[in-house]
C-alpha cells in the first residue's frame, strides 16, 4: 500500500510541475532577433548532440537493471566477463566524435556570435550607451542627444550598437528575446550588438546580483518602426524639459529602488566618457573640465600612456 501511495504522489507531483511550467513564458525559445535565433539554434544543436549519449545511457541503465535483476533466472550469468572490443570502440569513439563536433561548433560560433562583432546590415546602426546604476539602467542616445531611465526604445531591423559601462557594482545587461548578456563594469566599456527583427515589447534584465534593489532592476524594451522611432525621439526632445547635466546625473546615480521611467530631452556630449573617467583618472582630476573637454579625450591614448608610465616605473619589463 505504501508503494502505491508513493507512486501516486510522484505522479501528482509530476503533473503539477508540468502544469506550472506550461504557464512560463519561454522567452529564450521564442527569439525576436537574428542573434537570439542563432543562439537558440546553437543551444538546440548542442543539446541534440549530447542526447545522442544521454538517451542511450538512460535506456541501457533501465534495461540492464531490469534484465539482470536478481530474480531473473533467465539472464546470462558471466561474472568473469571484462572486455569486448566492439563495445569498447562504440563507447569511446562516439563520445570522442561528439566532443570534437561540439569543439568545432564552439570555435565557429565564438567568432560568428562575438558580442563585439558589428552586425552586417545596410541600415545605419543606432548607438546606445548603457550605464548600470544602483539600481536602475540609464540609456544614452548620443546621436539623438536624449536619454532614458529604465526604458529602451529601438527601431526594428536596425543594428543596435551598445556601449556598456557601470557607475555601481559590476552588473550584466540582458535582453533575452534579442540575445545574450554582457557585463557592465566601472571604468570599462564593453560592447554588444543586437537587432530586433520586428516590432514588439520585450523585457530587459540585470543578470548579475548587485545588492538590495537587484530584483527590481529591469526595464522595458520596445521595438518600433523607423518612422515611429524618429517620432518618439522628437517627442522626448519637445515634451520633456529635463536636461541630463553632470549635476543631475550625480543625483540620478544615487542608490534608489523601483525608479520610475524618466526621459531627458538633452544630454551633453561626452557624458558617457565622463562617467568612465571617474574610475580611470585620479579623484577630482575632472573637476572644472567641460563636457566637451571630456568628450575630446582620446581614452585609448590615455590608457596606453598610463600603461607606459607603469612599465617605466617597473623598469620597462
Amino acid at each position: 500500500m505504501g508503494n502505491k501511495l508513493k507512486l501516486l504522489f510522484y505522479i501528482v507531483l509530476s503533473v503539477i510541475t508540468v502544469g506550472m511550467l506550461s504557464g512560463c513564458d519561454m522567452v529564450l525559445l521564442q527569439p525576436k532577433g537574428s542573434i537570439a535565433a542563432e543562439q537558440i539554434r546553437l543551444i538546440i544543436i548542442a543539446v541534440i548532440l549530447m542526447l545522442i549519449i544521454v538517451v542511450p545511457v538512460i535506456i541501457m541503465t533501465v534495461v540492464f537493471a531490469w534484465r539482470y535483476r536478481a530474480s531473473n533466472q533467465k539472464a546470462t550469468y558471466a561474472p568473469n566477463w571484462e572486455h569486448n572490443t566492439k563495445l569498447e570502440i562504440v563507447w569511446w569513439a562516439v563520445p570522442c566524435i561528439i566532443v570534437v563536433a561540439l569543439a568545432w561548433i564552439t570555435w565557429v560560433t565564438s567568432h560568428s556570435l562575438d558580442p563585439y562583432k558589428p552586425l552586417d546590415s545596410k541600415v545605419k546602426p543606432v548607438t546606445v550607451q548603457a550605464v548600470s546604476l544602483d539600481w536602475k539602467w540609464l540609456f544614452i542616445y548620443p546621436d539623438q542627444h536624449i536619454a532614458t531611465v529604465n526604458y529602451l526604445e529601438i527601431p526594428e531591423k536596425t543594428p543596435i550598437n551598445f556601449q556598456i559601462s557601470a557607475d555601481a557594482p559590476m552588473n550584466s545587461l540582458w535582453i533575452p528575446a534579442l540575445g545574450g548578456q554582457i557585463y557592465a563594469m566601472p571604468g570599462m566599456r564593453t560592447k554588444l550588438h543586437l537587432i530586433a527583427d520586428g516590432t514588439g515589447d520585450y523585457e530587459g534584465w540585470s543578470a548579475n546580483f548587485s545588492g538590495d534593489g537587484f530584483s527590481d532592476m529591469h526595464f522595458n524594451v520596445k521595438s518600433v518602426s523607423n518612422a515611429d522611432f524618429n517620432q518618439w525621439v522628437q517627442s522626448v526632445k519637445n515634451i520633456t524639459p529635463n536636461r541630463l547635466t553632470w549635476d543631475v546625473y550625480g543625483e540620478l546615480a544615487q542608490q534608489s529602488e523601483n525608479y520610475p521611467v524618466t526621459y531627458y530631452s538633452d544630454v551633453p556630449d561626452g557624458l558617457f566618457n565622463r562617467i568612465m573617467m571617474k574610475f580611470m583618472m585620479p579623484a577630482g582630476s575632472t573637476q572644472g573640465m567641460s563636457d566637451l573637454d571630456i568628450n575630446n579625450m582620446d581614452m585609448s591614448k590615455m590608457m596606453s600612456g598610463s600603461l607606459s608610465t607603469k612599465n617605466t616605473e617597473k623598469g620597462g619589463n
